[in-house]
Order: structure tokens, then sequence, then C-alpha cells
């Protein structure tokens, strides 16, 4: 059975900076069952609640800050009023520079742990490029941070050189979600613009294949910028994953 499609409303920032509610309706009118929450432009838990209560939409997680000591209380509150369990941060290239750094994040990391776990929260690691071009020091800190869960994204897996489907299988008992993204994944110019899944050079098919049997149970689409309408991208990302049963949604 397809996983269920989330996206990261980070993808729609702007749009989303002046008219919430409106991208939260495109969404659900695309057929999105699930959104990932990246702040809330200025409203309440509470409000927003209210907002995807009312188009049908649910969240599956969040990007927030995890391993802030002073967030945490809000981090919870929120994903409570929210419906969400998945918790999403990540750490800079400077963090996977030596042994010692690594030793550092996985101190947060694992205090961020025994803060949420016991109130049913899982804490996830999104990954960019870097993690990949030093995997000795990001498998480090999965040693390290034992149950800290990978939210895999596919696309800077790839940029960082390594294959995306062989880290699923690799990583895969213990990631909760994916990040499905495309472009050209061009590691001497990371800041090229993405495409619409399926539109890229990211096999997307063998990702998802890999992902079977695994603990992943969201597929969630995000883009960070690209050179068409980021709506459309969205809408058409959507569409690839769904009509080809690599996704479901609700259209």
């Amino acid at each position: 059975m397809p996983k269920p499609i989330s996206v990261q409303l980070y993808s729609l920032r702007e749009s989303a900076k002046n008219d919430f509610a409106g991208v939260l309706s495109s969404l659900a009118d695309i057929g999105y069952p699930y959104v990932e929450f990246a702040g809330l432009h200025g409203k309440s838990a509470r409000e927003v609640r209210k907002i995807i209560d009312g188009v049908g939409l649910k969240a599956s997680s969040a990007h927030g800050p995890i391993f802030d000591p002073s967030k945490r209380e809000q981090v919870a509150e929120e994903a409570e009023t929210l419906g969400y369990k998945h918790l999403v941060s990540g750490f800079g290239a400077k963090d996977f520079e030596s042994v010692d750094t690594v030793k550092a994040i996985a101190e947060k990391a694992n205090e961020a742990i025994n803060y949420f776990g016991p109130l049913g929260f899982t804490v996830n690691l999104h990954n960019h490029e870097w993690e990949f071009q030093q995997y000795e020091k990001f498998n480090l800190l999965l040693e390290l941070a034992p149950k800290l869960c990978p939210q895999l994204d596919v696309y800077w897996v790839k940029v960082g050189g390594e294959n995306p489907a062989e880290v699923i299988r690799r990583y895969g008992r213990r990631t909760n979600l994916l990040h499905i993204k495309d472009g050209p994944a061009d590691a001497t110019n990371r800041a090229l613009p993405m495409t619409a899944v399926g539109k890229g050079s990211v096999d997307i098919s063998s990702c998802v294949l890999a992902s079977e049997g695994t603990a992943v149970e969201f597929m969630v689409v995000e883009l960070d910028n690209c050179a068409t309408d980021m709506l459309q991208a969205v809408k058409e990302s959507y569409n690839f994953l769904t009509q080809r049963s690599l996704a479901a949604g609700t259209r």
C-alpha cells in the first residue's frame, strides 16, 4: 500500500506569509491529506488547528527548534494542539567538522530525545548534503544517539554523493519520514533551482521502492526553491507520486 503523501510547508513559505489559510486550502484542494509545518506565520496553534480541520488536512510532522531547551515546552504544546508526533530539526555543516563537534550534537540530540520521548514524540534529523560528504561522522552521530531518527532527504543525499535508495535501505528501520524532492542534484552548484518531483535527476521510484517494509510512514514533498510557480510544482509533484501509486492522496 502506498504511504500517505504530505508536503513541507517551507516550500510555500512566501505565499503563506500573506495567506496561510489560503495556502492550506489550496493544498487540500490538490489532494494532500497531510502537511509538515515549518512555522505558523504569526498564528497560534489553536488558530491553525481550526484552519486545517476546516479544510480536511492533518499534520504529519513539523520542523522546529527541538534542540533548543528553551523552546521545547512550546514545541510540545504546538504538537499536541496540531496533532502530530514526529518532530524534526537539523544541524549545520560545521557540526560535522570533527569528532568533538559530532559528540556535542549527539548530546543535544539525546537531551531532546530524553525530553520528547516520554511525551510520545519522535525526534527526527533532517539531512542536507554535508552529512553524506562526511558519512563517517553522520554514522557516528547515529551511533551516539541511537534513538535519533533520520528524516532522509533523497535530493540532498544524492547531492552528497550517495545513492538515496541504498541509504533508505540502510536506515529504513529508524526512518519515519522521507523528504521527496527533485532537481538537478548538481554537487558543484547546490543553489540550482529544484523541479517538480519527477522532472529532475533523482530516481524517485527506486527511493519509494526501497522504503517498502521499513518504518517510513509519510512521503513528504519539499522543494526549497523552484524556477516555476511553486504551487504548480507542488501540484505536479502530487500528481507524479499519486498517479504512479508511489504515495497516497485524497484525489
